[in-house]
């Protein structure tokens, strides 16, 4: 008897029928790891970091002087560095005055996300400079590229999110790339995003082309865009990073505020002493903001990564920092901060075995630790330095089945079913009962590219694999993506504004 092939999905490969939400509400409970004697104890031990060892700042006076002026006290150890000590509580109380919960403007408003509380934020991962795929191989990332990653990133229902730096596009000179890139996140998606933060002049052209999209009166009194900032582990915050969060504190926008630590290398080896690390370089670089404009929003952040201790390399999705995750989420509830924290994290080269199985344990972390703002939540591969088109597709229906994960389990009669047992009584199949026709097409989340046929049809079909799958769905997905509508006088003010914006310095490569 020939096989009746499976009904096909409506829709593009790779994509979801189910409808889009703007963000996660989290049904799933924060895994309360330690007990209030530990987390105490990591407390105090961030206190005596910051008032003990202290912080070194570099390259931003004007930041120095803020923190001298609030209780600070100042060292000044060479022409353009100060290492500066925190009293125990200064910075907790600078603190006081952030957000616990804020929302990110969308220009679609209907795309808008809330950051905070029992909220949940997927983005796509960040930083690459490579990009790879089943056909090309491994390679710089261009434009393209870049734009190619922000319209699959739109068309999924999975994503919340636009993210920022996707890939590097080396084909545009390192000045003046980060106009092409905001571009491309307003010009691609309707989904809020990040800007750029590799100098304070591109934080400021990546402010202003907010305020154009937005409006100036609106950007002022709203969150449109956020800046994610790295602390120089271990304890340096330097003069880029510092002047480009008082650029977006200033203009009452988003910023994150994360410590790459590397246990054993720029962090302790062991992961309490890694967490209060990176409670104490977090709470000081975020504290810039409240200095600048109390109230800015600001997002705590966590960066975990343990490393080889044969070969020194880093090694992505194990399962200690999953836990300091978990510590890191209870934490900042404490402080009363969103958190950023892991993501689909892999050292994998390829979107196989192992990348999916250190993705899914850093994402269960992220979620399960209550994590607010989930970058590299997609497309993340070996170690960050490639961002991979097959992974993202792959990743994108993990972050499917974490939507039906964190909503947990209502119950009440309907979920019970009580029903659908008595209708038939003992030894009668519910395939068609009432309570089965009523939820059949929302009761199970329904995976995009798995395949879940018996073993023969999957045999006769050619026997095809994951990551053949999703190469067919990223090609899919983006030969039927249409960009958003954007207003053609504010396109043309952000073209304007770009084309000046270049004209006025020459190219610079590096």
């Amino acid at each position: 008897m020939a096989r009746r092939k499976r009904e096909k999905r409506s829709g593009a490969p790779g994509q979801s029928p189910q409808l889009h939400v703007p963000y996660i509400t989290r049904g799933l409970p924060p895994y309360e790891l330690l007990g209030e004697e530990s987390l105490c104890t990591i407390e105090a031990t961030a206190e005596r970091i910051m008032a003990e060892i202290g912080l070194e700042f570099r390259d931003d006076p004007e930041t120095v002087a803020l923190y001298r002026a609030a209780g600070a006290e100042v060292e000044h150890i060479s022409e353009a560095s100060w290492r500066l000590r925190f009293p125990r509580g200064l910075v907790r109380e600078l603190l006081s005055t952030a957000p616990a919960r804020f929302t990110q403007h969308a220009r679609n408003p209907a795309c808008s996300v809330e950051i905070g509380g029992d909220a949940t934020v997927f983005a796509p991962a960040y930083g690459s400079p490579f990009v790879m795929d089943l056909d090309k191989g491994r390679r710089y990332g261009t434009i393209e590229d870049f734009e190619n990653f922000v319209k699959l990133a739109q068309a999924s229902p999975w994503l919340h999110h636009s993210g920022g730096t996707i890939c590097e596009p080396t084909d545009i000179p390192v000045n003046k790339r980060h106009l092409d890139m905001v571009y491309a996140h307003i010009r691609h998606s309707d989904r809020a995003f990040l800007g750029s933060i590799t100098t304070p002049e591109r934080a400021e052209d990546s402010i202003e082309m907010a305020r154009i999209l937005h409006g100036e009166a609106f950007t002022d009194e709203n969150c449109v865009i956020m800046g994610n900032f790295n602390t120089t582990s271990p304890l340096i915050i330097d003069g880029i990073t510092s002047r480009g969060i008082r650029a977006y504190a200033r203009a009452n926008q988003g910023s994150i505020h994360l410590p790459f630590l590397l246990g054993g290398a720029v962090a302790p080896l062991t992961m309490a002493g890694q967490v209060a690390q990176c409670l104490a370089e977090s709470m000081v670089s975020a504290g810039i903001t409240q200095l600048v404009r109390p109230g800015a929003p600001a997002i705590l952040a966590s960066f975990q990564v343990s490393l080889n201790m044969r070969s020194g390399s880093p090694t992505f999705g194990t399962p200690e920092p999953a836990l300091g995750s978990l510590v890191m989420g209870q934490l900042a509830r404490r402080l009363g901060l969103p958190l950023r924290c892991a993501g689909n994290f892999s050292t994998s080269k390829l979107p196989d075995a192992q990348a999916m199985q250190q993705g899914m344990m850093s994402m269960l972390s992220a979620v399960q630790c209550g994590g607010n703002y989930i970058l590299h939540s997609a497309g993340f591969l070996d170690g960050l330095l490639s961002m991979s088109y097959e992974k993202f597709m792959m990743d994108l229906d993990v972050c499917g089945a974490l939507h039906a994960y964190a909503k947990g389990v209502d119950v009440n009669e309907d979920t019970l079913g009580f029903e659908a047992l008595s209708e038939g009584g003992p030894g009668a199949h519910m395939f068609g009962t009432a309570h089965t026709m009523r939820h059949y097409k929302t009761a199970y989340w329904d995976s995009a590219l798995n395949d879940d046929q018996p073993w023969e049809t999957w045999d006769e079909q050619g026997e095809v694999d994951a990551a053949t799958r999703a190469n067919k769905a990223w090609k899919a997905s983006l030969a039927s993506a249409q960009s958003p509508v954007l207003d053609e006088g504010i396109d043309e003010a952000l073209k304007s504004f770009i084309a000046q914006k270049k004209a006025s310095m020459d190219d610079a490569w590096y």
